[in-house]
């Protein structure tokens, strides 16, 4: 089935949205999550540069954001191909059909630099649940993963991602920390398996927190 079906997709720069745009995408972001925190929404709408939105009959009934650029990393001579996946809502009654991850592949592949690449690049995104995680989870090159310790490289390159979602990570670990506050909870009932929620025991939502994924395409560097 195709997620875009009866839908408009709409891609640009996120800076570009006029005052009725932006209210449009707040007011989709509170339908789909409780106590939801506008001030994530612009703070990711100023760091990443491409938003991906679809329409039903003018409406807006979804939206992702995503960045890639290039980015110097450390143990790298030269600048490393980034993926930086963001925040995105679905209307509730068009959710489990694939839109959010339609959009979030438009985002991605907006600028070209993915489908003109030589090497390999590295996705990254930030997940406040395990339902969020899910799909990297399962990715055999992501990190964190259960039963394998994070080096002071995963470390090392983490922080600089980090730095470029504008956040901070907890020290010896792959949690960003939060701002005080929740970003929000997704009216949609989490259904992971109890062992899905281990990576996420140190993460506290209440204040903001989510954990950072890291996973390189199609292979891992040397010694990662």
């Amino acid at each position: 089935m195709d997620p875009a079906r009866d839908l408009r997709i709409e891609v640009g720069d996120s800076a570009a949205l006029d005052a009725r745009e932006l209210e449009e995408v707040h007011s989709l972001f509170a339908r789909a999550y409780a106590q939801a925190n506008h001030d994530y929404v612009d703070a990711s709408m100023a760091r990443l540069r491409t938003i991906a939105r679809a329409r039903e009959g003018g409406s807006l009934v979804g939206f992702a954001l995503a960045d890639v650029r290039f980015s110097s990393l450390p143990g790298f001579e030269s600048p490393q191909l980034l993926l930086l996946a963001g925040i995105g809502c679905v209307e509730l009654r068009l959710r489990r059909r694939g839109v959010f991850a339609h959009l979030s592949r438009c985002a991605a592949r907006a600028n070209g630099l993915l489908a003109r690449r030589k090497g390999r690049f590295l996705a990254c995104g930030r997940m406040a649940h395990p339902a969020g995680f899910r799909s990297m989870s399962r990715d055999p090159n992501a990190i964190p993963k259960r039963g394998h310790p994070l080096s002071s490289w995963h470390l090392e390159v983490g922080a600089v991602v980090a730095a470029l979602y504008g956040v901070r990570l907890k020290p010896g670990t792959l949690i960003v920390q939060g701002g005080g506050r929740p970003v929000g909870h997704p009216r949609i009932e989490i259904d992971v398996a109890p062992e899905e929620w281990l990576p996420f025991r140190d993460v506290d939502r209440s204040r903001g927190d989510s954990l950072l994924g890291l996973a390189w395409h199609p292979d891992v560097p040397d010694g990662w």
